[in-house]
């Protein structure tokens, strides 16, 4: 730019007026150099563009804004599948409900029939009942035979889902009748029933033959304690 800046104060020198020329000459001297101080004044401040410098330095960040006004309120969405009633989230907490009845000695040697009877209060009809007989039991006879000890309620035997019993089975018998084979064992008959309703209950334990099998002879708590065990329990 230096370079320009004289070069441009020389020729502009040498167009400047001279005392010795002619007029005319100093006319078109006078033009030359207007057109030159023209080109002197529009380049002159003029620049070279120097090399790009350095990054400068993050800022500071800036504070929090002011926060947005709410915006407008969502559509309903779609109605939701109708829910299934459930009572029994609805009914107080399960309270227990059980009862118990022993015998000292049954001593009961029939073959056929009702053993033992227990009376149960059942509070609710969604519910199930447990039952439970103890005792000892005992099969005799002189060929093979199969006696059969089941529960009743009220009277039939449990159809939610099926009854509830325990069999003894003798495939050969004694010779002799009357022989010293005589054994009686504590055994337990127990199961779950279902479908029973709100109500007094008459569970009751009984005798009685197997299908196509004949009867021996049949005893039932001999010398010991015998006990029926009832609960109502949730499903």
């Amino acid at each position: 730019m230096y370079l320009l800046w004289t070069s441009l104060v020389l020729y502009a020198s040498l167009l400047l007026p001279s005392h010795s020329q002619p007029d005319n000459q100093k006319v078109k001297q006078r033009s030359l150099h207007k057109k030159d101080l023209d080109i002197i004044e529009r380049y002159n401040g003029m620049c070279v563009q120097g090399a790009m410098g350095p990054h400068g330095r993050d800022g500071t960040p800036g504070v929090n804004g002011i926060p947005g006004t709410p915006g407008i309120p969502g559509r309903d969405g779609v109605k939701g599948e109708k829910g299934e009633c459930m009572r029994e989230t609805l009914e107080e907490s399960w309270t227990p409900n059980f009862k118990q009845c022993a015998w000292s000695a049954l001593n009961y040697g029939i073959d056929l029939g009702k053993i033992a009877e227990c009376t149960f209060t059942k509070m609710r009809s969604h519910s199930a009942l447990r039952v439970v007989f103890s005792g000892s039991l005992r099969l005799k006879c002189k060929t093979a035979c199969c006696q059969r000890w089941y529960f009743t309620f009220n009277g039939a035997e449990c159809s939610g889902p099926l009854p509830i019993e325990a069999i003894i089975y003798l495939d050969q018998g004694s010779a002799e009748f009357n022989s010293t084979i005589n054994i009686h064992r504590t055994s337990t008959v127990e199961g779950l029933c279902e479908g029973i309703s709100a109500g007094l209950v008459d569970v009751a334990v009984w005798v009685g033959t197997c299908s196509d099998y004949p009867r021996g002879d049949a005893s039932t708590g001999w010398n010991s304690v015998s006990r029926i065990i009832i609960e109502e329990l949730p499903k």
